[in-house]
């Protein structure tokens, strides 16, 4: 009987991957836009790994400064979906040709499903290592669409990966922060919902993949059901947020709010792939 270890192992692996849908091969309004939705969500994207979907796109694309301009924005493209001379292209380029494959989420009592912009898919690849000044209990994944107002939105479902390893973690507790988050500080609360008792301060960001629920005032960014949680909530007691998000429907509050929910306690959620802000009821 040998007792030698081997050098290496072959293990299943699920990897959250955004998916980034082109229209288009446009390459400068591909990079426009990049830039401008990267803007507009902060760091929620930041680090996450991305696969291309050009599917639809029969034009050839200029894939070099298109890829610049993701890994500028710290995206690391990972795989591409093309066909054709755009899938030549892509693997001259050094991509590799990816099948999407997603899942339900978990199970709720109202399901919505969630426009379809930018969706996290899964790939069997390593993982990446978290991203640096990151407060979570692993690297956080992201965050355009329809909203009910005329705000800037952003789209993108997400698939919760089943599989029939036994290595597959239980979901975890619900995490608290007792304390303020200032400016510069990110928390994750991965697979679980986060309670924050106290103020989230602007230029600072929670994500949950489950439910937010912040006892002060919200001023900073907070995304919900980051993993693709469509009844997935965010509640505040004084809401007066930089950018909301719920499933990666997003919204970028650039003016002052209705006098009903501006610092007042409320609700943000999804409702017909829309999101909408509304007062907590006393």
């Amino acid at each position: 009987m040998t007792t030698e270890i081997s050098p290496l192992d072959f293990k299943s692996a699920t990897l959250y991957a955004i998916r980034v849908v082109v229209q288009h091969a446009d390459t400068k309004a591909l990079v426009k836009a990049l830039k401008k939705r990267m803007a507009d969500a902060g760091a929620f994207y930041e680090n996450e790994p991305v696969v291309i979907d050009a599917g639809s796109v029969h034009d050839v694309i200029d894939w070099a400064p298109l890829l610049k301009a993701f890994a500028d924005h710290r995206l690391p493209v990972i795989g591409v979906v093309a066909q054709g001379e755009n899938l030549a292209a892509a693997k001259a380029c050094g991509l590799t040709a990816v099948d999407l494959s997603t899942s339900p989420v978990r199970n709720a009592l109202d399901t919505q499903t969630a426009a379809s912009v930018a969706e996290p898919v899964t790939a069997n690849v390593p993982a990446p290592a978290a991203a640096d000044g990151a407060t979570s209990a692993a690297q956080p994944a992201a965050a355009g669409g329809a909203d009910q107002a005329a705000a800037t939105t952003s789209g993108m479902k997400a698939a919760t990966s089943a599989t029939a390893n036994t290595d597959v973690p239980a979901a975890a507790p619900t995490m608290v922060v007792r304390g303020p988050l200032r400016s510069g500080q990110r928390v994750y609360a991965r697979q679980s919902d986060l309670i924050v008792m106290g103020v989230v301060s602007r230029g600072a960001e929670v994500i949950a993949d489950g439910n937010i629920h912040v006892y002060g005032p919200l001023r900073g960014k907070a995304m919900a059901g980051a993993r693709g949680d469509t009844a997935a909530r965010i509640f505040t007691t004084a809401l007066d947020a930089e950018l909301v998000a719920v499933a990666g429907i997003y919204r970028v509050i650039d003016s002052k709010l209705p006098a009903e929910l501006h610092q007042r306690p409320a609700v943000i959620q999804l409702q017909k792939d829309a999101l909408h802000l509304t007062p907590l009821e006393k």
